[in-house]
């Protein structure tokens, strides 16, 4: 052997040395394949022992959090709920002030409950006011999300506790900024909630110009006189009482009378073009909480 060839054979078994060919046994064991199969073993010998993979807890655990942040909101807002409707206006005011997020949560568990009516008692009013010249003045008492100001071409004047929004004036809404006889139609949808509800009706007298309209849209709960609610011949008369005349007045009756046709009862009132100079003491009937059960 030359001695180049001698050279060329230790220069092999030096490289053969650095890099040593695996075994057949050492390739079947590192292919991707192996692994695969490895992982699926230890994920089948995972669920024969009762557990289950990271992938099949990840859902489970995701729907358990879900229902119960569902839970806790519905909680919350039953207590808002009852809070608003066993409190004034100038309470709830204050409360929101301090806790503006509640009142997000509070309309949040709102839209929910109001997802399981079949009919909305803001559609009827913006249906109402679509009817109507767009040129009369609106003002929406307790807005809410001022879907009605959204619907319509009328200027609206939407007020609730909180403003999310440049449109909403947030006030007490038995004082509010509008000058006297300065609208042509008030508004109460599912808004009559404080324990002073009689000081919003005023309010309204106040602002609407002499034959202007009042509605008031309530769940008919509140005026089942045979469950706790108040009579709604002795919620008109109120009403009457301090300066407005009943619209409609059969139909009135018709829906206080039915209470498995609607969700809600609609009045409509019209004030009176002469103010009685009389003072009458009016005797306002207190209206049923609209509480809601646990589901």
């Amino acid at each position: 052997m030359t001695t180049e060839e001698s050279t060329t054979s230790k220069n092999r078994k030096r490289k053969r040395q650095r890099n040593p060919k695996p075994s057949k046994e050492e390739l079947i064991e590192t292919t991707p394949k192996n692994q695969n199969n490895k992982k699926s073993q230890r994920d089948t010998k995972v669920q024969q022992h009762g557990g289950s993979s990271a992938s099949s807890k990840r859902p489970k655990s995701s729907n358990f959090l879900d229902a119960l942040r569902e839970r806790l909101s519905g909680g919350q807002f039953r207590m808002l709920n009852e809070k608003l409707y066993t409190c004034s206006g100038k309470e709830a005011l204050d409360y929101f002030k301090e806790d503006p997020e509640m009142f997000d949560m509070y309309h949040t568990g709102y839209q929910q409950q109001m997802s399981n009516w079949p009919e909305l008692p803001v559609n009827s009013i913006i249906n109402w006011l679509l009817s109507k010249s767009s040129s009369l003045v609106v003002a929406d008492f307790g807005c809410g999300d001022a879907r009605i100001a959204k619907s319509v071409k009328n200027k609206v004047f939407s007020f609730d506790l909180v403003s999310k929004n440049p449109s909403v004036i947030a006030c007490d809404m038995s004082n509010t900024s509008l000058e006297s006889s300065s609208v042509d139609v008030t508004v109460f949808c599912l808004s009559l909630m404080g324990t002073n509800y009689s000081s919003y009706i005023k309010e309204a007298h106040r602002v609407l110009r002499p034959s202007g309209m009042l509605l008031i849209a309530e769940v008919k709960s509140r005026f089942d006189p045979n469950n706790g609610g108040a009579d709604p011949k002795d919620f008109v008369k109120a009403v009457c009482d301090l300066g407005f005349t009943s619209v409609l007045k059969k139909l009135i009756w018709f829906f206080a009378q039915d209470f498995s046709n609607k969700m809600f009862i609609l009045f409509h009132f019209k004030k009176k073009e002469q103010v009685n100079s009389n003072q009458k003491i009016i005797k306002w009937p207190e209206l049923k909480a609209c509480l809601y059960k646990r589901r």
